[in-house]
């Protein structure tokens, strides 16, 4: 959906992993893009110009004095057209010359040239031998680049050309694509929730049984952390309120840690009337010890430990009752069993503007997992049915659907 007639500039350098760059490409027109190939002639050695204008259908660039692999239209800077229609550059591999020519401005071959005439985003993938790749020259270059804003994905540790094991190894293409979509996204994101306060919860709260031991659950936080980035990219002020998870907090947003229900409870309730959209994406524990011992309790101690539990307080529950109008609460269903029925349940009791159910049962969608499939219930009786893709295209697709409630809903800004 994100790369769907979007404009690709995709440059290939001279490196062994140059025919990666093949399944790069397939992957891109598979998803709907326009990709232009530009090559340096050293890739060209690796993997011939028919292959990739083949699969592209269009011309290859190569030569800015070759008529034939340029655009083969007689135009006498044949690297101009495909340069500046492009949504994003990607370079793959890109060798540790490539890497220094680009950020120092040369442009001694046509795909060079090329990407100094691109004014959209640049995506690279490093792909050279661990040596190179650890040189302080190429760090150098790649951190220059970086603090221009150029996109680095990989590389990765494995086996190189010279079957040495080190970092050095291109990405994988499917990584690279999912790099290329997530940049696509945040650039159609942007704005989209400007002015607006969105407060996001994630991770799953621990419960103390005793110093050491705690009831908790398996969420990791990804969806949690993957919508908090999202409507931080569409341009909203976020609070994510967390519990444990080993993730790094996303940047631009307001993080506030807690450990319990009632933690997570209180940092919820003192913030979200200021807030235009809430989303629970937590874990929340529906139980808690209701006696916390306050020593470690050892297992020589007694023969049975019987541990009393009490209910939480409903956080998305409360959250819905004093929902004011045109504020969007947006609650999770993870469920085993009966997903829609339970979440349908779920949407009428917490009276919540939107239901994102999942069945966490399924192998590849469940906890931990990085895709999710989910289905979407609304307040007015719609069902969206979403195919299934990583949490972050998840989170990107409900960001665009809380900026429609909001805007449906007029919901008052900061």
């Amino acid at each position: 959906m994100t790369l769907a007639g979007k404009r690709i500039l995709l440059g290939v350098s001279g490196g062994i992993s140059a025919y990666k760059a093949v399944e790069l490409l397939r992957l891109l027109t598979k998803a709907g893009a326009v990709v232009d190939v530009a090559m340096t002639p050293n890739a060209t050695r690796f993997v011939g110009v028919e292959t990739f204008r083949a699969l592209s259908g269009r011309p290859v660039l190569v030569d800015l004095f070759d008529e034939a692999s340029g655009r083969g239209t007689g135009r006498v800077m044949p690297h101009l057209e495909p340069a500046e229609a492009a949504q994003l550059a990607i370079v793959a591999p890109a060798t540790a010359n490539v890497l220094a020519k680009l950020a120092h401005g040369i442009a001694d071959n046509a795909l060079l040239t090329a990407l100094l005439s691109v004014t959209a985003p640049v995506l690279v993938a490093p792909a050279m031998d661990s040596d190179m790749w650890r040189h302080p020259a190429t760090q150098a270059n790649v951190e220059l680049l970086k603090s221009r804003g150029v996109h680095v994905v990989g590389p990765v540790s494995g086996e190189l050309a010279r079957r040495n094991v080190g970092p050095g190894r291109l990405a994988d293409p499917e990584e690279i694509f999912r790099a290329a979509e997530t940049i696509l996204a945040q650039r159609e994101l942007a704005k989209l929730l400007a002015g607006r306060r969105v407060l996001v919860t994630a991770g799953g709260t621990r419960e103390p049984l005793d110093p050491v031991r705690y009831i908790g659950n398996r969420s990791s936080g990804k969806m949690g952390y993957a919508i908090a980035r999202a409507a931080a990219a569409a341009g909203a002020d976020v609070v994510l309120i967390t519990a444990p998870t080993w993730l790094v907090p996303p940047g631009g947003c307001e993080v506030v840690k807690v450990e319990t229900a009632l933690e997570m409870h209180r940092e919820v309730i003192s913030r979200a009337a200021e807030c235009d959209a809430v989303v629970m994406a937590a874990a929340v524990s529906d139980f808690r010890a209701e006696q916390v011992q306050g020593e470690k309790v050892k297992k020589g101690d007694k023969d049975r430990w019987t541990v009393t539990l009490v209910p939480n307080p409903d956080i998305a529950g409360e959250v819905g009752a004093q929902k004011r109008p045109g504020q969007i609460l947006v609650a999770f269903a993870a469920e085993t069993e009966r997903l829609l029925e339970n979440a349908a349940a779920k949407l009428k009791a917490k009276n919540a503007d939107l239901v994102v159910a999942n069945d966490v049962s399924r192998e590849g969608i469940g906890f931990d997992a990085d895709d999710n499939q989910v289905t979407l219930l609304y307040k007015d009786g719609r069902e969206e049915p979403l195919p299934k893709m990583s949490k972050e295209q998840v989170a990107q697709e409900l960001v665009r659907r809380i900026a429609g409630l909001l805007e449906e809903g007029k919901g008052a800004g900061r």
